[in-house]
């Protein structure tokens, strides 16, 4: 069985974590604070609230008083529910991009398909069209040499 903590996998966890701080700082815990303020009689007023909304998204006041014993309470909820939604969206997208079998990340254009010297059957070691290291399609070859290079050309 894989680890499920490899070096990749902790990389991707501590963005998420990270996206997860910036989100909530950003955009949660002031629209928490635009939701209590534009409450009146346990409902929420609609238009109120799309009218601070932008202005408490911008100031940083807002952020420091969503910690403030009036808002507390109303704060930790938001951010409980965002914390779920965030967490499901997020183990969704990490299963999601998990290695998907054992050639992952391999070299799919090696030479290393082969055992003992098996392709100098059709290769040659020493000269021709350099296909990898050690690896020469000898023009010298009876029948079809034509290669077909994929790639880039690198000019210094």
């Amino acid at each position: 069985m894989k680890k499920l903590l490899t070096e990749k996998n902790k990389k991707t966890i501590i963005v998420y974590l990270i996206l997860w701080l910036l989100l909530a700082i950003v955009f949660v815990v002031p629209l928490s604070v635009a939701k209590f303020d534009s409450t009146y009689n346990s409902k929420t007023n609609q238009e109120a609230f799309t009218s601070i909304a932008g202005e408490y998204l911008l100031s940083l006041e807002t952020r420091i008083k969503a910690f403030e014993t009036k808002y507390i309470q109303n704060t930790k909820t938001a951010l409980g529910y965002y914390t779920v939604i965030y967490a499901v969206v997020m183990l969704i997208l990490f299963l999601k991009s998990k290695d998907s079998g054992e050639y992952h990340d391999i070299e799919h254009g090696s030479s290393d398909w082969c055992e003992g010297g098996e392709q100098y059957k059709v290769l040659s070691k020493n000269s021709g069209i350099i296909l990898a290291e050690k690896n020469y399609l000898p023009v010298d070859k009876p029948g079809n040499v034509n290669v077909l290079i994929v790639g880039r050309i690198w000019c210094w």
